[in-house]
């Protein structure tokens, strides 16, 4: 069961205790298990509301945000959804700087919860290395504003104390312990937080961060394009340098990771987004790597609902 049968006070309090679920058809034989925790259960149907709580409340605690203020982030949509829902609970107005480059359900959802949606144009409606520092450039801006607060999710480590509940989850569901986690990195916050629970547990746990292969910026410090949404951001997360905690950096292939999600769609049931498809690529290769008596796990970002209005199932050519 994903929440506890009781109600609960307001929307914020449905957000975590996301169940795991094992792959049982498409790990090859001889590979280790492989499990992916469901994120998709949190109320937006990302992880993102986890880190989207803890900086609004940590924000709330320090007197840095008080009522009648203006939030205001870049993103390219679920940490803008998660943000929007909480602003909506907590009463504050919210603004997002986006972008066309972005699925537009996501652009929509933001919407929905009653933010105003600011868009930063990219020609070529894809990712490119300079898209993101763009909207942080106009956030930062907005932010500076009287009456306004940037949450600056980039730097910002209020995100990780909600990312850590991830991990300590994952020790409560795996109490023979976890052989490897990995895990795509955006701003690194998810990664981060829930590694230092596993690692806290069992420090032999190995911890690997993914990105796209087309834009290898942690792995070969080569920016590059791509259209893996909320990952790759085209510059090292400075909470990852900050933060060091993970054993291994991978690239992974994006067509690789559109083909897995078909895949988990079809014959897993899990529905869910891009770099999902890059997690599960490399929690089999793990898996694999590591032999029959290995345990890997991973998480399951988003929904798949949020990609329905692109080529991701529509199986059109990657």
């Amino acid at each position: 069961m994903a929440h506890p049968p009781h109600p609960v006070t307001t929307m914020l309090d449905t957000i975590g205790s996301t169940p795991v679920t094992q792959l049982n058809h498409i790990v090859p034989e001889g590979a280790g298990k492989v499990f992916v925790k469901l994120e998709y259960f949190n109320p937006t149907g990302s992880y993102k509301d986890r880190m989207a709580k803890t900086m609004i409340s940590e924000a709330e605690r320090r007197g840095t945000l008080k009522p009648g203020m203006t939030v205001v982030e870049a993103s390219g949509g679920s940490t803008g959804s998660s943000l929007a829902f909480v602003c909506a609970v907590r009463g504050y107005k919210f603004h997002v700087v986006s972008s066309n480059a972005f699925a537009q359900e996501k652009l929509r959802t933001i919407a929905a919860f009653g933010a105003e949606v600011e868009l930063i144009h990219s020609p070529s409606g894809k990712i490119t290395a300079d898209l993101i520092p763009s909207m942080i450039a106009r956030a930062r801006d907005l932010g500076a504003q009287d009456g306004w607060l940037y949450t600056d999710q980039f730097d910002n480590e209020d995100s990780l104390a909600g990312y850590e509940t991830l991990g300590q989850e994952l020790v409560e569901q795996f109490p023979d312990g976890i052989t490897a986690f990995c895990g795509a990195a955006g701003i690194g916050g998810m990664l981060i937080g829930a590694a230092k629970a596993l690692k806290a547990a069992d420090p032999a746990t190995r911890i690997v961060l993914l990105e796209p292969e087309s834009s290898p910026t942690i792995t070969q410090g080569k920016p590059g394009t791509h259209h893996v949404e909320g990952i790759g951001i085209g510059f090292v997360p400075p909470l990852l340098e900050t933060h060091r905690v993970y054993d291994e950096a991978r690239g992974i292939s994006e067509s690789e990771a559109r083909a897995m999600c078909r895949r988990l769609a079809s014959e897993e049931g899990i529905f869910a987004g891009t770099s999902t498809g890059i997690n599960v690529v490399a929690a089999i290769a793990l898996a694999q790597e590591l032999g029959p008596d290995a345990t890997v796990v991973t998480v399951a970002c988003d929904s798949g609902l949020k990609y329905t209005n692109g080529t991701l199932y529509n199986q059109a050519p990657d």
